[in-house]
């Protein structure tokens, strides 16, 4: 017969089998204060990881990545708070890819002890990009005249107001060599051995989980109910952890309260979004998706 107290008993007193917490991490990764373009950043992924390490009982935390990618630095904080915590909490982790996890999203993939993914994920792309637009002709046609004044000659570097300089693209590149040695690094310490040797590998492509196994990109393909029952038996439980709620059971909406009256907040917000929503559709399309 059933104990009927057993519900009320804490998690670790529980013989119900192995409960596997489960973090989502999905989307841009991008720090933006805006509350109408909340991309993956440290600050939305902190509190799900903290309370999916914080389940002692766990042996394992498993993470889903679908991410193409975005800030270098949000990308990395994303990587070691994961990394930080199972060496603080001495928990296996497991990476599982959904459509893509390319670039930063790569990047945070390999904060697992093992990446597993479907053989038609996107992998890798393991380089630093930047994107903008010029203006200068477009301006110029309008008839509009373009002021800037600065303190220091290096202010107004790539602004897209004015024409382009060989020097401050010069000055760019070298940034973007210095991210991507980081990135290279970062790969390298965590893959290890298990990469193997391809002229191409940190060049910016990406490829399948097919592929991406061969390469040493990824341990296994799969998925993470399949993978979890023949680790953990028939009988383990997958926890998806979620953001908490308010005291009366909703969510915060983040509408800003500031000075700017509530109108000109949210039509500010609408047009942030629209733009964010262009911009991300941009990068999801280079692969495929």
């Amino acid at each position: 017969m059933a104990n009927p107290l057993k519900k009320f008993l804490p998690k670790r007193f529980r013989r119900e089998g192995v409960t596997i917490p489960v973090v989502k991490l999905s989307g841009m990764i991008a720090a933006s204060s805006s509350p109408f373009r909340q991309g993956l950043s440290i600050a939305t992924a902190a509190p799900l990881l903290e309370k999916a390490f914080g389940d002692k009982a766990a042996p394992a935390v498993a993470i889903v990545v679908n991410s193409p990618g975005g800030s270098p630095v949000q990308s990395r904080l994303i990587f070691k708070r994961i990394r930080d915590l199972a060496d603080e909490k001495q928990k296996t982790v497991l990476v599982f890819v959904e459509d893509v996890a390319a670039s930063g999203g790569y990047m945070i993939a390999c904060a697992g002890d093992e990446i597993i993914a479907d053989p038609s994920s996107i992998v890798g792309s393991i380089g630093v990009v930047s994107g903008s637009f010029g203006f200068v002709e477009a301006i110029a046609k309008l008839g509009i005249e373009r002021r800037v004044h600065t303190a220091g000659q290096n202010k107004a570097t790539l602004d897209p107001f004015q024409p382009e300089k060989p020097e401050d693209v010069a000055h760019l590149k070298s940034l973007q060599l210095e991210i991507h040695d980081t990135f290279i690094d970062l790969v390298k310490s965590r893959r290890g051995a298990r990469l193997v040797e391809d002229d191409q590998m940190f060049s910016g492509l990406f490829w399948s989980g097919k592929r991406g196994l061969d390469l040493g990109l990824v341990d296994a393909l799969g998925d993470i109910r399949e993978t979890l029952r023949l680790r953990y038996g028939e009988t383990v439980k997958l926890e998806l952890i979620s953001q908490g709620r308010s005291l009366f059971g909703r969510k915060p909406k983040g509408i800003s309260t500031g000075s700017e009256s509530g109108l000109a907040a949210i039509g500010e917000g609408v047009a942030d979004r629209i733009f964010a929503q262009i911009e991300e559709r941009a990068v999801w399309a280079r692969f495929g998706l």
